[in-house]
């Protein structure tokens, strides 16, 4: 009892409050947004979301990280096997095969919970090696065990998640310490694979990938998302239009206001005080991860903490600058206000990895 109490006291509570706020801000613009819609029920499944999200946070609270670290391959193959079980028994959305179907109508997104096996995997891998610098042979061992799942997740096709992956190799590397030879061979072999790998792009995600830059040049098309996120976005002024009257989100103009592209519905309503908030909301908690991961009890948990940060402040900086023209639509929601089971379980257990790592400083 004496330890559960402990446990319970020791917990983020700052952590917790900003993560509880943002989804309540959340679920509030879903609610606005779909309430005439054929998704008009998003706002309560999203309540159940973060309840289940809350249970998962607290389990993968107490449970030691280092015990989660030491079947981190076992999940990592796992993990394979699931994004290759997607190929045969995965739901078609959207033309993309990402989920797989469970029973009550509930579907799975494996790819979403492999960012947690990568993290943990990263955070053992380099934790392990217990030097000062990496060499080209680790570098492609990482760069190896994060392309797999990469890869497959790209055959779905999922750019958007698939881009995730990378905050997660690329803050371990640099943490580990890297040489900067090693940098500009890396930035090298960039330079000439991308071009390579532009070929093997799907005609609609080299689309989104060009629009932003000039949307006008398909309005109707590929460019009408962003034009319209953007005409939401200005609409909203300084105070918002308030609740349940944004024009651009009420009146169907703004495609799927409550997934995606939240951020330009919130944007039109709230206005740019509702905007200097939640972003505010954003920044406390990325602060609240990387003091966890200053005050970490060792590498392995610093590694952790750092790989969660990367992965939340990646979702927050492509999502916002897609919904205002500034980044590609490469469909990668806003981490706990979007509406969707998979991430917004996804971001609860990273969380919980965090307060982890934070109890261990007081649990013996």
């Amino acid at each position: 009892m004496a330890s559960s109490y402990r446990t319970f006291r020791d917990l983020d509570w700052p952590l917790l409050i900003i993560t509880l706020a943002i989804c309540a801000a959340g679920i509030l613009q879903i609610y606005s947004a779909t309430r005439d819609t054929i998704w008009h029920d998003a706002w309560w499944k999203q309540i159940v979301w973060v309840a289940g999200g809350v249970v998962l946070l607290w389990l993968f609270t107490v449970v030691d990280y280092h015990t989660l670290m030491g079947q981190v391959y076992i999940g990592y193959v796992l993990v394979i096997l699931g994004l290759l079980a997607v190929f045969l028994v995965g739901v078609q959305v959207f033309g993309s095969r990402r989920w797989i179907p469970l029973p009550g109508g509930f579907r799975f997104q494996i790819s979403e919970f492999a960012k947690i096996v990568l993290i943990l995997l990263v955070a053992r891998y380099l934790s392990e090696l217990n030097k000062d610098e990496l060499d080209w042979r680790n570098m492609l061992k990482l760069a190896a065990f994060i392309g797999v799942p990469m890869l497959l997740v790209m055959k779905q096709p999922d750019l958007g998640t698939a881009l995730t992956y990378l905050p997660i190799l690329v803050v371990g590397i640099f943490l580990a310490g890297v040489r900067w030879k090693y940098v500009a061979m890396i930035l090298g072999v960039l330079a000439i694979t991308l071009p390579i790998g532009w070929v093997f792009l799907k005609d609609y995600q080299r689309a989104r990938l060009t629009t932003f830059i000039d949307p006008s040049q398909d309005p109707k098309g590929t460019g009408y998302q962003v034009i319209q996120s953007r005409i939401a976005v200005g609409q909203g002024g300084i105070w918002g239009r308030g609740v349940t009257k944004g024009t651009q989100t009420q009146f169907g103009f703004l495609p799927v206001p409550h997934t995606d592209f939240i951020f330009s519905a919130f944007s039109e309503e709230h206005g740019f005080l509702g905007v200097i908030v939640v972003l505010g909301l954003y920044f406390l908690l990325l602060m609240q991860i990387v003091q966890n991961a200053q005050t970490a009890p060792d590498r392995a948990g610093m590694y952790i903490c750092m790989g969660v940060a990367a992965v939340v402040l990646f979702h927050v900086l492509v999502n916002v600058g897609m919904v205002v023209g500034r980044m590609p639509v490469t469909g990668i929601p806003l981490p706990l206000m979007s509406a969707g089971g998979s991430n917004t379980l996804t971001v609860f257990i990273m969380l919980g990895l965090v307060n982890n790592v934070r109890l261990r400083r007081f649990v013996s």
